[in-house]
């Protein structure tokens, strides 16, 4: 009895062992509680459509107001260049002198020819002052009357001859001392003292004298960013601060900015076919000469604002297979990736053409941690972050 009493609790207690395990094991098997990711903190900015002053930036080169090709008039030995290379000089300066001699000769012979014909002219005027008298009175020919007044015609003509000689003559000699035709800067001497000197294309040229104070700066604009900024206009998102007027800055190779401000004087109005850009200039003041023709500066057009303009930090914008785009945070506080269409760059933002409207709230921080639908934590931006404290170039 005892025997069959221990081996009956022996088997309720196997078959309760048996009953915890299955039950530890159909536990084991009932999936496990969903965890749910906490909302990503986020700085968000609201956009809001406002002007915005934009501006320009391109490439530009200088080139004097004015520069002029010194160039011989006359050939000869070139005696001695009076100027000193790479110094201003004034209108009328006397920068070479080319051998007189030769010229000096032909103008006085031109002189002593001139003396000549004035000696013949006064002979003729004392006879034609004798037979016109003589000829009132029928005391001589019509023939010698003729004569007379033939012989003074001629002599006046032949001294004119002779003074139009002597001119030229004078001319020429002049020639020999080349002189400054504008007040500017001097170049480099062509050639050098003791070289013979031609009137060809080729052999004329002595030096380069540029007027530096104005100066210009030419750039040129694409054809496409031309098009883009007319298309603007003409919608009235694009319009000037003041009417008919635009200012422009430098900015030199080493980064700072030159000090005074110039003004845009001419747009071609054609496109040059070789590159399909449009030529344009600027005008600066250059009193103190720090703009060099030939020197590379950026240029920088301000005076443009664009009107009812929706702008982002730069650093919301990321670049995905659909072009770029930024996070938007929905009413219900999930971010979207939005694709958007960018244009200028002003400060630490960028201006929006397409893909938002005014009150759309874009992420600007942890967008690595981000994907589409994810729950955020929104927390409005600080001004300084959303807002660039002054425009910024827009290469174009």
């Amino acid at each position: 009895m005892v025997n069959s009493a221990f081996h009956s609790t022996r088997r309720f207690g196997q078959l309760g062992l048996a009953l915890t395990v299955t039950a530890a094991l159909a536990a084991c098997g009932k999936p496990a509680p969903k965890m749910q990711q906490p909302p990503v903190p986020v700085s968000v900015v609201t956009v809001q459509s406002q002007n915005v002053p934009v501006n320009y930036e391109f490439v530009g080169q200088a080139n004097g107001y004015r520069q002029v090709q010194v160039r011989a008039r006359v050939g000869g030995i070139l005696l001695k260049r009076v100027y000193t290379e790479g110094r201003p000089v004034k209108e009328g300066d006397l920068l070479f002198q080319i051998d007189p001699a030769p010229y000096q000769a032909t103008y006085d012979n031109a002189k002593a020819s001139l003396g000549v014909e004035e000696a013949k002219l006064t002979n003729a005027k004392q006879n034609y002052d004798r037979v016109i008298p003589l000829f009132k009175e029928n005391a001589v020919s019509q023939k010698d009357r003729d004569d007379a007044v033939a012989s003074y015609q001629s002599a006046l003509a032949s001294v004119a001859a002779a003074r139009a000689t002597l001119q030229n003559a004078k001319i020429n000699l002049d020639y020999t001392r080349v002189t400054a035709p504008i007040t500017g800067m001097t170049s480099k001497e062509a050639v050098s003292e003791g070289s013979l000197i031609s009137v060809t294309n080729d052999g004329s040229l002595l030096t380069t004298v540029s007027q530096l104070d104005p100066i210009y700066v030419n750039f040129s604009v694409s054809d496409n960013d031309m098009l883009r900024v007319r298309k603007l206009q003409q919608s009235g998102q694009l319009k000037l601060v003041e009417p008919n007027k635009l200012s422009v800055r430098l900015k030199l190779s080493d980064g700072s900015e030159y000090s005074k401000t110039g003004s845009l004087n001419f747009t071609d109005n054609l496109i040059d076919t070789a590159t399909g850009t449009v030529s344009s200039r600027a005008l600066f003041p250059n009193g103190k000469g720090q703009i060099l023709p030939g020197q590379f500066v950026r240029v920088v057009i301000d005076g443009v604002v664009r009107t009812n303009a929706l702008q982002v930090p730069q650093k919301a914008v990321f670049s995905s297979q659909q072009g770029k785009m930024v996070w938007v945070v929905g009413q219900d506080n999930k971010a979207t990736p939005t694709p958007i269409e960018t244009a200028d760059e002003v400060g630490h933002n960028v201006i929006v053409d397409k893909g938002l409207k005014a009150g759309d709230r874009v992420v600007i921080d942890n967008l690595i941690k981000l994907r589409p639908g994810a729950m955020v934590k929104p927390e409005a931006a600080k001004l300084e972050t959303a807002n660039a404290a002054a425009p910024a170039p827009a290469a174009h």
